[in-house]
């Protein structure tokens, strides 16, 4: 989806999706979240941006 697609579609910042992930990487996303005194949702944003970032890295 193009950026500018995105942005039509969404007139807030921030869009609610529902994801189903293994109870294993839950635990560990709760894990890391506890010991870093951050959000489960602060991890997944962090986790989705760098992993993103990286793969444009690599086309690019």
């Amino acid at each position: 989806m193009a950026s500018e697609n995105f942005k039509d579609q969404c007139s807030d910042l921030t869009k609610e999706f529902n994801i189903q992930i293994p109870c294993r990487l839950v635990e560990r996303v709760e894990s890391f979240a506890s010991a870093n005194n951050t959000t489960i949702t602060g991890v997944a944003i962090e986790a989705l941006d760098s992993f993103l970032r990286n793969q444009e890295n690599r086309i690019g």
